[in-house]
């Protein structure tokens, strides 16, 4: 067991003054304590490896029942063994599951879903996805059930007791405590950024998709208490392919980003709680691990990631490049 899990238990700040990049930090104005790589099934990665990756100090796991289910149910049995009813480990977990059903009266057929196949008590985070620029109206429907689904004494949690039987714990917990949305128009999420009804938002952003950098993150203050969870997603694909994969006209020897400077380049922006991963072997999650232990990346570093990225979109915007300006490692 590594140092990191122990660590979720302890003062979340003694952990932010070892390094600029902090394994752990709270979670908007939740109270959950969140690790900054998050694992999500979208790789198919096995249960084995979910339980290295909780051993190895990440918390923060993303599972879907409905549309990428075939995908993410490899990871299932790993998270029934953290989340599972009388889990000894369950208070060091922050489950999020997502639907992309975006209608209220699907709920219980959703929750059933949720708690039958991992055999919960309850969900930390529970999210809503992809929010797309046609679903204004539907997001906001499926909000204003936030108040009938979070929290203790609820009125879906007393529709799940009755399907599964109540325990203490999800008489304490409540069957979700906070409620989360995964947008793809970044302007739908700005304009719910600040909502009561939601804990925490989920968007994308990478170095070729800066948008939320200046929409949503620095538009929040890091320190605020009461703002909400941040997510990203999709931080190493663009729709042009894979991010580690050159672009057109990149100069020969520039520095070309793996995976874990990719989720740095995320982690370094402001007010970004957790990146969310598609990780698909413990090799894959030790790198990661060990990208974040380096720290934030520096200026310079950040400015030829956004000039690496802007290549995707025009390949000769590196003429006229100042030397300075580019990076050059093996």
């Amino acid at each position: 067991m590594s140092i990191f899990p122990q660590a979720i238990s302890s003062d979340v700040n003694s952990k932010s003054t070892e390094i600029d990049l902090p394994f752990y930090r709270k979670f908007g104005r939740t109270d959950l304590t969140v690790s900054c790589l998050g694992l999500g099934g979208g790789g198919g990665i096995s249960s084995e490896d979910t339980l290295y990756a909780f051993d190895q100090g990440m918390n923060y796991f993303f599972y879907s029942t409905d549309l990428h289910h075939s995908t993410y149910s490899s990871m299932s049995n790993g998270l029934q063994q953290l989340c599972k009813r009388g889990s000894s480990v369950r208070d060091k977990v922050v489950l999020a599951t997502v639907t992309y059903i975006k209608s209220p009266e699907a709920i219980v057929a959703i929750l059933f879903d949720q708690f039958k196949e991992l055999g919960i008590d309850y969900i930390d985070v529970f999210f809503w996805g992809w929010v797309g620029r046609n679903d204004k109206q539907s997001i906001n429907d499926c909000l204003q059930l936030s108040p009938s689904l979070r929290g203790c004494n609820s009125d879906y949690q007393k529709i799940v007791e009755e399907m599964f039987g109540a325990s203490e714990l999800m008489k304490k917990m409540g069957i979700v405590r906070y409620i989360g949305a995964s947008f793809h128009d970044i302007n739908l999420a700005k304009e719910c950024l600040h909502s009561p009804l939601l804990d925490v938002v989920m968007v994308r952003s990478n170095v070729t998709h800066r948008y939320a950098q200046s929409q949503i993150f620095n538009q929040l203050n890091p320190d605020d208490p009461q703002r909400p969870g941040i997510v990203n997603f999709k931080s190493t694909s663009c729709s042009s392919g894979l991010l580690w994969d050159a672009p057109v006209n990149l100069p020969a020897g520039c520095w070309i980003p793996k995976a874990p400077d990719l989720y740095r380049y995320c982690l370094s922006q402001n007010s970004m709680d957790v990146c969310l991963t598609g990780l698909q072997n413990r090799a894959q999650i030790d790198a990661a691990i060990a990208g974040v232990k380096k720290g934030k990346l520096t200026p310079a570093e950040i400015n030829y990631l956004n000039l690496y990225g802007d290549l995707y979109n025009n390949p000769w915007k590196i003429i006229g490049v100042s030397q300075e300006n580019l990076i050059y490692r093996d």
